[in-house]
């Protein structure tokens, strides 16, 4: 297996404006939050930490060292083989916190020597550790600045910075924006021969339908990475992490606060090819004298490997913070197979008709997609196509024919009788009828929007929250579905609604989480092995949203490679055996028409399967006429099918534990490793389905001794390695996938 150097083809450009709020949990014009009592245990913390006489501070850990400069840039090292190597070039007298104070940029905060503190840490991310305090003051402004940074010795490559701006100027300053964790990164303090720019890179930004949220950065670049807000056509939410890598180091940034905030975390290629990023607020506020404003803390990693070492740092920091995230059901394993290859109008009987195919196929989960209601918002069958009962009388004779029902519905969306979706045109729907009052309102007092052009219900009333009890209870028990599909599931507008009462307007944003537990946990307790799936549909996911769900799903993805990537880190993010479902395997391989659409054709199984993702699809069956024609089952394609699903039933490795063994855009060919029932099983990716590869492989994290390599698709034994030197000359197409047993 051999490294490669970056493809930077890419040149993404975006003009999008930053809107920016400030969440009040998370940064308020207060004094910063109390920290916990100290930690007593006789145990020794290993991380060490040295104030010098210029204000600078060295935090040394096992594996990584920060340097806090005296302007409070913060610089981070990983620690290998004896040698330091970092990406963090910081610029002559750089800062690491920048305020825009009555309109102009303020970044001359310096810190006084006398004022650095070191002692014990006091947070939640473990027992032992340092935590740093110092003060910075502003000359030109009167901001002074009080700095805490903890390094854990449970999380020694993760530090968390709180910071909090207090106004010491004696008049009130106007505070537009301020930037923390401040960073420059350049990729040749790591390679020699790479440009500034050329490394890769994760932003977990939800932002547009399709676009790449893993890349390498081209010389030309640069993305707001708004989080949380709604944006573009209604998207928004996302993973508030930015990570970069090359192959010998990463680094990575973000929040750890365990509910949505609105912030943005850009990143630009300046004109030098060094990449700017850092974490930016816009409180656009006024501090009289003496108050203050507290950032929400924020993190810097340094490591080894790709963006799932960053995630899963995050992830289980967060948990430790109280994020709780939710056990699969058994069944979210299952393979599903979803109506929407009929599209808007399916029928009973076209759903029905399939489960004869299903069951030949060892499929069980069938899923009913749009429009089977009348209207968004009140969630009452069609007339035209689901006419009387016929809608439970589905579900229970799937329930006959041993099946499992899946409903698909978009929450917090309502008609209120503006705009259309495709040839749906929107009536104002009962709830909205009789509960105006419960819409999001917009500054200018007019309801807000999201995808699809729709009205929303405001998740931070109470009223709400028991609407949605109550509409899960009717799908679940009274219709008798198993669980849910939940699409277009990104975030909320923020709520001027003078009747709601808020606290902030942010406060619709944060009550997201609370919408989606009501869902989840009224399901669970109907039904304990239901399945609720949630999609963020062509974009990230929400941190509000994720505790709530028992599978994630790849969201439309536009390929095979997308497919990969995102099973990859939504196993960093939810766990290593967390059910991932792959999306509907005709999405694993598109090309885009004239007209710009994405066209799918795909039957590339083994991107989900390969890397322990659960399988779907949508084909229809028996129905193929011209319609239907580019997802039907044809007998050609059937067999196919029939392969796949046995494999995976038979293999089932979504259950097993997904191993972060080779870095991504840097081992070639692409790879993934996963442990099960004692054995290793291995997946290789060309570059394409129709794409070969010839050369060396390397078979990473087995166990000392000797191996059988078997090629399971098509059963072919590949000989024996030893786990000393597990190397194996080979060719394929498009995809190996291999499982080895020991000797």
């Amino acid at each position: 297996m051999r490294r490669r150097s970056n493809a930077f083809t890419r040149m993404l450009r975006t003009g999008q404006a930053l809107v920016l709020f400030c969440l009040l949990s998370a940064c308020q014009k207060s004094a910063p939050p109390a920290t916990q009592a100290d930690h007593a245990t006789p145990a020794v913390s290993r991380i060490e930490a040295t104030a010098r006489p210029d204000g600078s501070v060295l935090i040394k850990a096992p594996s990584a060292e920060f340097e806090l400069s005296p302007r409070g840039y913060l610089q981070a090292f990983l620690v290998r083989d004896g040698r330091r190597v970092t990406l963090d070039e910081p610029a002559p007298n750089a800062t690491g916190t920048t305020a825009w104070v009555n309109g102009r940029p303020v970044n001359d905060f310096v810190i006084e020597a006398g004022s650095v503190a070191v002692s014990a840490s006091t947070g939640r991310l473990g027992a032992l550790g340092k935590r740093i305090q110092a003060t910075a003051r502003s000359a030109s402004s009167g901001l002074e600045e009080s700095l805490a940074i903890e390094v854990y010795d449970d999380f020694p490559g993760f530090a968390v910075l709180t910071a909090s701006l207090q106004n010491k100027s004696g008049k009130a300053l106007r505070l537009d924006r301020v930037e923390v964790q401040q960073h420059r990164i350049n990729a040749a303090l790591a390679d020699a021969n790479a440009a500034p720019h050329q490394l890769w890179s994760f932003q977990g930004a939800s932002f547009d339908w399709g676009r790449d949220e893993i890349l390498p950065l081209p010389a030309r670049f640069s993305r707001p990475n708004l989080m949380a807000a709604v944006v573009n056509q209604g998207q928004g939410g996302g993973v508030p992490v930015n990570a970069f890598w090359t192959s010998s180091v990463g680094e990575a940034i973000g929040h750890i606060e365990t509910v949505p905030v609105v912030l943005s975390l850009p990143v630009n290629v300046a004109v030098d090819q060094r990449v700017e990023t850092g974490v930016v607020l816009e409180p656009k506020t006024t501090l009289e004298p003496g108050e203050s404003f507290a950032t929400p803390r924020t993190f810097l990693a340094v490591y080894h490997g790709d963006f799932y070492e960053p995630l899963r740092s995050w992830s289980l920091a967060l948990q430790k913070e109280g994020w709780t995230l939710a056990k699969p059901s058994n069944e979210a394993y299952g393979i599903a197979w979803c109506g929407w290859g009929y599209e808007f109008n399916v029928t009973p009987a076209q759903m029905l008709g399939t489960v004869p195919k299903l069951k030949e196929l060892g499929i069980k989960w069938a899923t009913l997609d749009d429009r089977w209601f009348n209207t968004y918002g009140d969630w009452e069958p069609r007339a035209e196509t689901f006419p009387g009962d016929s809608m439970k009388k589905m579900v229970d004779d799937l329930h006959q024919q041993g099946m499992k029902a899946q409903l698909w519905w978009y929450p917090l969306t309502a008609e209120d009788g503006h705009g259309k979706w495709e040839s749906h045109q929107y009536v104002v729907s009962k709830v909205v009828r009789d509960h105006p009052d419960w819409l999001v309102l917009n500054k200018d007092g007019k309801p807000a929007r999201v995808f699809r052009s729709l009205a929303v219900l405001c998740p931070a009333v109470p009223e709400v929250q028991q609407y949605y009890k109550s509409l899960t209870e009717k799908f679940i028990r009274d219709w008798g579905f198993d669980g849910h599909k939940l699409d277009n599931i990104y975030t909320a507008p923020a709520c001027y609604n003078p009747k709601h009462h808020h606290k902030s307007p942010e406060d619709s944003i944060r009550a997201v989480a609370d919408v989606y537990k009501v869902i989840y946990q009224t399901t669970r307790a109907l039904k304990p092995d239901s399945v609720t799936q949630i999609c963020p549909c062509g974009t990230t996911p929400n941190v509000a949203w994720l505790p709530f769900m028992d599978q994630a799903v790849t969201a439309d993805p536009v390929g095979g490679v997308q497919v990969r990537r995102r099973i990859k880190w939504y196993k960093a993010i939810l766990g290593p055996t967390a059910a991932i479902y792959g999306d509907h395997v005709e999405l694993s391989e598109m090309t885009k028409d004239k007209t710009g659409q994405w066209v799918e054709h795909g039957q590339d199984f083994s991107s989900t399967l390969g890397t322990g993702g659960v399988l779907g699809t949508k084909f229809t069956w028996p129905e193929s006429g011209p319609k239907f024609a580019k997802v039907a089952l044809t007998p050609q394609k059937e067999e196919h099918w029939k392969k796949w699903t046995a494999l995976y039933n038979s293999k089932m490795l979504s259950k097993g534990e997904f191993k972060n063994l080779y870095i991504y855009g840097y081992d070639v060919p692409e790879a993934y490793a996963i442990e099960k029932d004692g054995r290793m099983y291995y997946a290789f990716y060309a570059a394409s389905p129709e794409t070969s590869w010839k050369g060396r492989i390397e078979l990473r994290g087995l166990q000392p001794g000797k191996y059988r390599v078997h090629e399971y698709v098509n059963d072919h034994d590949l000989g024996k390695v030893d786990a000393s030197g597990a190397q194996l000359e080979t060719e394929f197409k498009g995809s190996l996938l291999l499982e080895t047993v020991r000797e």
